[in-house]
C-alpha cells in the first residue's frame, strides 16, 4: 500500500530545521532561582522530561511530513488536443444471463464473456476519457467521465445482471450517453453501445435521440450480440456516421472492440495528467495523537 511513496512538496521540510533552530537559539529568558539539591529533582524528571520532549517533536515532524503531502503516483496519461470523449453503454437486461457465447468456456454467460473485452478495451484507451452506462429495464451512469481506468475496471466488475432491471432500454441509454458528451468541447466524441435484444423499455423516441446525436456531433457505434433483428442499431449507427456489428461469439467481440479501437485514435498530445493518491492523513492523525500525549504528560508534570 505504501510503496513508492514520494512528497509533493518536499521543500516543507526545512521548516523542520527552523524549529530546531528556534528551540536552540529562541528561548524566552526567565527569572532563574538556585534550590540546593536541586540535582535529586532533576534526575527524577529526567525520564519523564526526555519522553515529553521527544513527543513534541515527533509531532512537530509528523505534522511537517503530512504538510509535504506524501503521494503515490498512479499512472499518468496525456490528455489529447484532439482526444476522445467515449460512453460504453452496456447491456446488463436479463438475456445476458445466455451462456455458450464462449466455445472455450461454455460456462460463462454473456455478460461475464462482456467484462472481460470491455476490461480490456478500457485499458487500451488510457489517453481517452471514458464514461459507463448501464441499462437493462431502466439506465444508469456507471462512472462519469473519468480517466482513471483502474476505478473504471472495479465497477464493470461490479456490475451484475439485472442490476437495473431486466428488459432493454437501449434508446433511453443512447440519449443518457448523449447528455454526458453534449457539452463536451472534444471534436472527437462517440457511444459504443452493446446489446442482445431489441428495445422493450425506451421512452423516448428513436427519432428524438437521432436528431440529438447529430445536434451534438456524436458517433454512435453499435454492437449486436445474436441478434436478428438490427434495424434499430443500423439507424443509430448509419446517421451519426459510425458502424453497427452483429458478433456470435468472444472472437467475433474482440475483434469488434480492436476495429473500433484503430477507427477512433486520439492524435495531438496537449498536456500530462498524473492520477495520484495522497496519504498526507496518516502522518497527521499521528501527529494529532502524539500532541495529545505530549500536552497530556506536561500538564501532569506541571500539576
Amino acid at each position: 500500500m505504501f510503496d513508492n511513496i514520494t512528497l509533493e512538496y518536499p521543500y516543507f521540510l526545512l521548516l523542520f530545521f527552523l524549529f530546531a533552530f528556534c528551540a536552540k537559539f529562541c528561548k524566552a529568558k526567565v527569572q532563574s532561582y538556585y534550590m540546593p539539591h536541586l540535582d535529586i529533582y532533576e534526575k527524577a524528571t529526567t525520564l519523564n522530561s526526555t519522553l515529553v520532549s521527544l513527543l513534541k517533536w515527533v509531532s512537530i515532524l509528523l505534522a511537517i511530513i503530512a504538510l509535504a503531502s506524501p503521494i503515490k503516483e498512479l499512472h499518468s496519461v496525456n490528455t489529447k488536443q484532439d482526444g476522445i470523449d467515449m460512453v460504453l453503454s452496456l447491456d446488463t437486461s436479463g438475456s445476458m444471463r445466455q451462456i455458450g457465447f464462449n466455445p472455450n468456456a461454455p460456462e460463462q454467460n454473456r455478460w461475464q464473456v462482456v467484462q472481460t473485452i470491455v476490461n480490456d478495451f478500457i485499458n487500451k484507451r488510457i489517453n481517452d476519457n471514458i464514461a459507463l452506462v448501464v441499462f437493462g429495464s431502466s439506465v444508469m451512469t456507471a462512472s462519469p467521465l473519468s480517466y482513471d481506468k483502474k476505478a473504471q475496471n472495479r465497477i464493470v466488475n461490479s456490475l451484475r445482471i439485472g442490476i437495473v432491471g431486466d428488459k432493454t432500454a437501449l434508446i433511453n441509454s443512447i440519449a443518457t450517453s448523449i447528455n454526458i458528451l453534449k457539452n463536451r468541447e472534444t471534436k472527437s466524441k462517440i457511444i459504443i453501445a452493446i446489446t442482445d435484444g431489441e428495445d422493450t423499455a425506451s421512452s423516448i423516441p428513436l427519432e428524438v435521440v437521432l436528431k440529438l446525436a447529430k445536434k451534438y456531433t456524436i458517433k454512435i457505434y453499435t454492437i449486436a450480440i445474436g441478434a436478428r433483428n438490427i434495424y434499430t442499431l443500423q439507424q443509430l449507427s448509419s446517421a451519426t456516421k459510425g458502424k453497427t456489428f452483429r458478433v456470435n461469439s468472444k472472437k467475433e467481440l474482440e475483434e469488434v472492440y480492436q476495429i473500433i479501437d484503430n477507427l477512433e485514435k486520439s492524435k495531438i498530445e496537449k498536456n500530462k495528467l498524473i492520477l495520484k493518491e495522497y496519504y498526507f492523513f496518516y502522518p497527521l492523525m499521528f501527529s494529532f495523537l502524539f500532541l495529545l500525549f505530549f500536552i497530556y504528560l506536561k500538564n501532569k508534570r506541571e500539576n
